[in-house]
């Protein structure tokens, strides 16, 4: 039987599992791949490709993960299962440079924002900015969506504003670069292909130890970020300022849920009229809770 495949994803909790050994304490026969910081982060680069891109073209991890509106539609069309026994949050936000004029989220009314396409900063970016203007007011660039590179140029002051997650919000955060609004999104796991169910709840069971590892002393665990930054940002970075970042939530990715975020991305028109799916919850889904 193959190795399960296990990939890191900006996150913390695969490498605190893996260093403690918690992958192989499950009894899980797998093998660790670390894909981007040798890509420089680059899973989807290219104008209108995102999230959603790489999944339709297919992950090499068993299990991976994505802003929770995207792994909807890939579920719904047949690309992937949702696992809806858990879901994670992401510190996210629109940042801008220390001296920048824009103060408030209404000062970025026509602002070129710069997003990853139908990624979780694209998404969010609207949920939290509708609250300030209308559609038409929210200025979208997919130009630089690779979060590294998007990063880069509000850093060299190239961009006026970027969404940032995780670990390149808290390098923004240190270098003190202003975050204008919180854009915090979920993030939901999926199955990729058919891995044995039994690997799945063992993948998880060590996620979870680290998460409880995380959760009681994150500042021993920070520096594991410097595993998926690209090489060239590490003499700036200060691991020891930052915080823990993405946390998993060990409870259902509710049928609720579910169906109210679908709605959303529809109303939205992120994605062209006819192209999302059906929308099933009981289809796009797996669970395992139960096992």
């Amino acid at each position: 039987m193959a190795k399960f495949v296990i990939e890191p994803h900006f996150r913390l909790q695969e490498w605190v599992a893996e260093e403690k050994g918690y992958f192989g304490a499950e009894g899980l026969d797998y093998e660790f791949r670390e894909l981007i910081r040798s890509t420089e982060g680059q899973h989807h680069n290219k104008v209108n490709e995102g999230a959603f891109q790489s999944i339709e073209k297919g992950r090499a991890a068993d299990v991976s993960c994505a802003c929770h509106w995207t792994v909807n539609v890939a579920a719904s069309r047949g690309h992937a299962k949702l696992y809806s026994d858990l879901y994670s949050v992401a510190p996210s936000g629109i940042f801008v440079a220390p001296g920048s004029g824009i103060k408030s989220p209404a000062d970025l009314a026509g602002v070129a924002i710069s997003v990853g396409y139908q990624s979780g900063s694209h998404y969010s970016v609207i949920q939290a900015l509708e609250q300030y203007m209308p559609a038409r007011g929210i200025n979208l660039t997919f130009e630089d969506g690779m979060l590294f590179r998007r990063m880069e140029l509000l850093l060299e002051g190239k961009s006026a504003a970027a969404a940032l997650f995780n670990g390149p919000y808290y390098l923004a955060e240190q270098l003190g670069y202003r975050k204008v609004i919180d854009t915090t999104f979920m993030i939901a796991a999926m199955i990729n292909g058919d891995p044995d169910p039994e690997d799945v709840k063992r993948y998880f069971r060590a996620l979870k130890k680290a998460q409880r590892d995380i959760d009681l002393r994150p500042e021993l665990y920070t520096h594991y970020y410097r595993n998926e930054f690209p090489d060239r940002f590490h003499a700036m970075m200060d691991t020891r300022r930052w915080g823990p970042g993405e946390r998993i939530v060990f409870e259902p990715y509710s049928r609720e849920v579910y169906e109210q975020s679908f709605e959303w991305i529809a109303q939205h028109g992120i994605f062209e009229a006819g192209t999302m799916g059906a929308g099933n919850y009981d289809s796009a889904t797996v669970s395992l809770s139960a096992g």
